[in-house]
């Protein structure tokens, strides 16, 4: 990868940080965010400002699915689903409700992250102390510190080994376009590893309802029908959605 390619690796990198950290942003320093000015430059002209702008209408509109796997949006989401899953109860939680609770979990695990990249990276760009090189220095170690505790060697060596670069001695020379999608997949493998485990109690219950009614001989009855009021049953008396919360916030904050 060239140097102008890193250039535009890290703004791309560096404007998924500004929006994640819009979102954070107390109500009361709204007021403090600068204001924008386009003007057109004299040696570009119209072309080149049209240009920034398509560039900067292409970053935002992909600015979500790429924060989203830079966070523990993935493993909650995915969690959260084979849990519905395993219920068996199709629709319920509704999917508006499951993404907005994955949402305000991811919140609250990367505020820890996201603190010290306002405080040390935002506030500090907006006053006019530090440049927008040092910002993003300094906006990529929390962030970067995050996802390298939650990523399996393995995974990093398999993009490293394909990236054709000579592999980095210390976990500030990893890059970033290696270390998200390597993230991503260790996020997505602790997620099913979860949700393997969510499955176990209520394929019992299954089998066991399923085994009486074959005995019963009433083979025309749904054993699905049976079941779900039971692992519904259960999943109250265990209290579920505590100890599923549980287990994601020690994954995620520990």
């Amino acid at each position: 990868m060239n140097p102008n390619q890193r250039r535009m690796v890290r703004l791309i990198v560096f404007m998924l940080i500004l929006f994640a950290l819009m979102v954070a942003t107390p109500m009361q320093a709204v007021h403090a965010l600068p204001s924008v000015d386009i003007e057109l430059d004299d040696e570009l002209g119209a072309t080149g400002t049209g240009l920034r702008l398509l560039l900067l209408l292409t970053v935002l509109a992909v600015a979500p699915a790429i924060l989203v796997m830079m966070t523990s949006f993935t493993r909650t989401v995915v969690v959260l689903a084979f849990v519905r899953n395993a219920l068996g109860t199709q629709q319920m939680p509704p999917n508006q409700v499951l993404l907005g609770l994955a949402l305000f979990i991811t919140v609250f695990v990367m505020m820890p992250v996201w603190q010290p990249i306002y405080a040390d990276a935002w506030i500090p760009l907006q006053e006019g102390t530090i440049g927008w090189e040092e910002a993003y220095a300094r906006a990529e170690d929390p962030l970067r510190d995050f996802m390298l505790e939650h990523t399996r060697g393995r995974d990093l060596q398999l993009f490293l080994g394909f990236s054709q670069e000579a592999p980095p001695e210390t976990p500030e020379e990893v890059p970033l376009y290696a270390l998200v999608p390597a993230f991503a997949i260790s996020e997505l493998k602790t997620a099913f590893q979860m949700g393997f485990v969510i499955f176990l109690p209520f394929i019992v219950i299954d089998m066991v309802v399923a085994s009486t009614l074959m005995a019963m001989g009433m083979l025309m009855l749904p054993p699905m029908m049976i079941s779900l009021p039971f692992k519904v049953l259960l999943f109250i008396m265990v209290d579920g959605w505590h100890l599923i919360i549980q287990s994601l916030l020690d994954g995620l904050m520990t």
